[in-house]
């Protein structure tokens, strides 16, 4: 197995206990992260390795990136598994699976690349490299069968870890916060390049919204190596004061905020079930935006408004991304508790399509796989 970042690690290590359940003796190595290693993966390189986003940002670790991949297909070609899975990371996985493909290793792809929003051309090296994709949303095996790529929809793993109705004062009482007293969750992303261009915006909007709203509480969960990197770049910016920065617990804040100001990616989704309202940022290096901008085939980028086609939350990029913007919309959330009763409504409409039983679901495709 080979998870990239740490929304890949979280969703192969809900997979991996489907698995051990139908396999108890199997065994999993590769590219993974602390959740994977808890349940006895044998991770090679800790997936930080492969966390990059952009594309300048990849051609800076692109040389290491490069030669992790050679050793781990050399290791894997040498001592070929029963299976390969790649979790999400289509970067790295594809051209990986192609070479494994070819070798005559069964491949699997958990989590469609979005070829529905960005880069249609994916889909021909998707069926070069794949003898079976795992689908968390459910259009896309239709759309991959048109391309002869067999697929299964299994639900989202995430839909089913987080409860349909989120217990707000539980959380609050775990993070220590106060009951009474809105609070506003920060995300800024999981990955290093993330935390570089997104924490200062989402510092400096926390400073504009104490400044109007004094009585309002602050939450940033840091993600796994990322702690120190998330202080420093907090401190750059003159410091907030009340700001409490927890170690992973992502959940629990999403649980415990009133308002969430994220950065997109799969972050955005588990905000949506847990049915909180959002203001998407997101700000990368000029280049990489040129580019992906090109390659959008949709007006959305948040996962909850491309699930929903349509503006459900508010969306600021690029040079839109600034924190007078994201302050004023975190703002509006707080102040417009009709709109947030219509938000929920959709959101829980939205978990319910996506609520299965994930490892089950892809179990039973892997067998088929291995059947053959």
């Amino acid at each position: 197995m080979v998870a990239g970042e740490a929304s890949g690690d979280l969703l192969a290590s809900l997979l991996m206990q489907g698995l051990r359940e139908r396999w108890p003796q199997a065994q999993g190595h590769g590219i993974g992260g602390p959740r994977m290693t808890a349940l006895g993966f044998d991770a090679w390189w800790p997936h930080e390795r492969l966390a990059v986003r952009g594309y300048v940002e990849v051609l800076r670790h692109y040389r290491g990136i490069v030669a992790i991949r050679a050793q781990l297909q050399q290791r894997l070609l040498a001592a070929p598994p029963d299976v390969f899975i790649g979790v999400d990371a289509p970067d790295f996985n594809l051209a990986l699976e192609a070479q494994l493909k070819s070798a005559g290793i069964p491949t699997v792809h958990f989590v469609c690349p979005s070829v529905w929003a960005w880069r249609p051309e994916r889909i021909e090296k998707i069926r070069r490299s794949v003898d079976h994709m795992l689908c968390i949303f459910p259009f896309e095996p239709e759309l991959l069968a048109r391309a002869g790529i067999e697929a299964t929809y299994v639900g989202h793993p995430i839909a089913s870890t987080i409860a349909m109705q989120p217990d707000r004062q539980a959380a609050r009482a775990l993070l220590g916060l106060d009951q009474e007293r809105p609070v506003v969750a920060l995300l800024p992303g999981s990955r290093r390049s993330e935390i570089e261009h997104m924490t200062p915006r989402f510092i400096r909007a926390a400073q504009l919204m104490q400044q109007r709203q004094p009585h309002l509480q602050f939450v940033l969960p840091a993600a796994h190596g990322l702690m120190r990197a998330i202080e420093a770049q907090v401190q750059n910016q003159g410091g907030l004061p009340g700001l409490q920065i927890v170690a992973g617990q992502s959940h629990a804040v999403l649980a415990a905020c009133d308002v969430t100001l994220i950065a997109s990616g799969t972050a955005t989704l588990e905000a949506a079930l847990f049915k909180r309202p959002m203001v998407i940022g997101y700000h990368m290096n000029w280049l990489s935006w040129q580019i992906m901008k090109r390659q959008q085939l949709q007006p959305w980028v948040g996962l909850p408004n491309i699930l929903s086609e349509d503006f459900v939350v508010p969306e600021f990029l690029q040079d839109r991304c600034t924190p007078e913007a994201l302050a004023q919309a975190c703002l509006a959330w707080l102040s417009a508790p009709d709109r947030v009763d219509a938000l929920q409504s959709r959101f829980q409409q939205l978990h319910l399509a996506l609520q299965r039983d994930t490892a089950q679901l892809s179990t039973h495709a892997l067998e088929k796989v291995l059947s053959r």
